[in-house]
C-alpha cells in the first residue's frame, strides 16, 4: 500500500518489493519461534517479551527495507529522516502487529479445537470402558451357575446332558469372550447366542422351563446391541423359577418405521412394583447399557402382565446392516 503511489521506477520496484517481501516472511518464522517460548514464560513476563520483540522486528525489518532499496539506487549509506523512519517503522510495525493477532486467532482457534477433540475421545474412551465393564460384569454370574449345574449333573450321573450342557457353555463363552462388547448385531444372531444360553439353562431345569422366542421377518436384521437380553432372561429364571414349579418366558421382536420393539415376559410372580428396586443387577446394566449407547433415545419398562408374571419392554432406534453401510 506504501509502494502503490511510490515513484520508484518498475526495475527497483518489483526487486525491492521481492526482497521486502521474503525479508517479512522469515522475519514471521522467527517471531513464531519466538512466540512459542514466550507462551512458557508467565503472563506478565510473556506479554513484555512480546512487545519487545514486535518493537524490535519492526525496526530490523524498516532498516533493511531502507538500506535494499539505497542499495538499488547505488547509495551504500544515507541517513533517514525522521518522517521516513516513523513512517516505514509504523507500517512494519502494523504488518507485524496485524500478523501476531492473526497468527495467535488461529493458534486459539486450533488449541481449542484440538481441547474439544481430546475431550470427545476421553469421553468416547471412558463411554467405552464402561460398556466393556457393564457387559463384562454379567458373565460371571451366569457361568458360576452354569458350572454348578454341570458338576450336579455330573454327581447325578446324568452325563449325557451334563456334556451337551458343557457344549453349549463353551460356544456361549466362546461368542461372549471373542465378540466386541461394543459391537451392535442384528436380530437373527442375538436370537441365535440367546437360544444358546437357554438351551444351556434348559439342561438345568428340563421341562420346568419353556421359552419361546419370536421375531417378525421384517426385523431379523436390525441391529441391537450385543447380549442384550441374556441378563433379562437370566433375571426371570431367577425369580420366576424358585416360587413356582415352571415357568415360560416369551420374547418377541417386532419394528414399525423408526424403533425396534422388544419385550420379555414370564409367568412368573411378577416385579414388585412397590420395591424402590425392582429387578436385579442384569436389568441395572441393561438400562445402563442402553442409556450410553442410545442416549436419550431408548425407552425401557417393566411391568406385570394382567394374567401374573412380569414384562420387560425395549424400544431402541431401528438400524439394519444397510443403513449402516451407506452411512459409512
Amino acid at each position: 500500500m506504501i509502494k502503490m503511489p511510490g515513484q520508484e521506477p518498475w526495475s527497483i520496484h518489483l526487486p525491492h518489493l521481492l526482497l521486502d517481501t521474503c525479508c517479512g516472511f522469515f522475519i514471521t518464522l522467527l517471531l513464531r519461534r519466538l512466540y512459542a517460548w514466550f507462551r512458557l514464560e508467565p503472563a506478565g513476563v510473556s506479554i513484555c517479551l512480546h512487545i519487545i520483540c514486535l518493537l524490535a522486528a519492526s525496526l530490523l525489518w524498516t532498516q533493511f527495507k531502507w538500506h535494499s532499496l539505497q542499495w538499488f539506487y547505488g547509495n551504500w549509506w544515507q541517513q533517514m529522516t525522521w518522517f521516513d523512519f516513523g513512517t516505514w517503522t509504523s507500517a512494519s510495525l502494523t504488518m507485524l502487529a496485524t500478523w501476531t493477532a492473526g497468527y495467535y486467532g488461529i493458534k486459539v482457534y486450533l488449541d481449542n479445537a484440538e481441547q474439544k477433540h481430546k475431550a470427545a475421545e476421553a469421553l468416547h474412551l471412558a463411554k467405552e470402558s464402561q460398556l466393556k465393564m457393564l457387559r463384562y460384569q454379567l458373565n460371571p454370574h451366569f457361568m458360576f451357575n452354569s458350572i454348578n449345574a454341570i458338576c450336579t449333573l455330573i454327581l447325578k450321573q446324568h452325563n449325557a446332558n451334563a456334556v451337551a450342557m458343557l457344549e453349549k457353555l463353551c460356544d456361549f463363552l466362546r461368542y461372549s469372550l471373542y465378540t466386541e462388547p461394543l459391537a451392535k448385531i442384528t436380530v437373527q444372531e442375538e436370537i441365535a447366542i440367546l437360544q444358546t444360553y437357554v438351551d444351556i439353562e434348559q439342561c438345568r431345569f428340563q421341562s420346568k422351563l419353556n421359552v419361546c422366542i419370536n421375531a417378525d421377518q421384517a426385523c431379523r436384521s436390525a441391529l441391537m446391541p450385543s447380549l442384550l437380553l441374556q441378563p433379562l432372561v437370566e433375571n426371570a429364571l431367577k425369580h420366576g423359577i424358585g416360587q413356582k414349579s415352571n415357568i415360560a418366558i416369551t420374547v418377541n421382536f417386532s419394528c414399525d418405521a423408526s424403533r425396534l420393539h422388544i419385550s420379555v415376559s414370564d409367568t412368573g410372580t411378577g416385579f414388585n412394583l412397590s420395591a424402590p428396586a425392582s429387578g436385579g443387577i442384569g436389568m441395572k446394566n441393561c438400562q445402563e447399557r442402553l442409556q450410553l449407547i442410545y442416549p436419550g433415545a431408548s425407552d425401557f419398562n417393566l411391568g406385570n402382565d394382567k394374567n401374573g408374571g412380569a414384562r420387560i419392554s425395549i424400544a431402541i432406534p431401528l438400524e439394519t446392516v444397510e443403513n449402516t453401510k451407506c452411512s459409512h
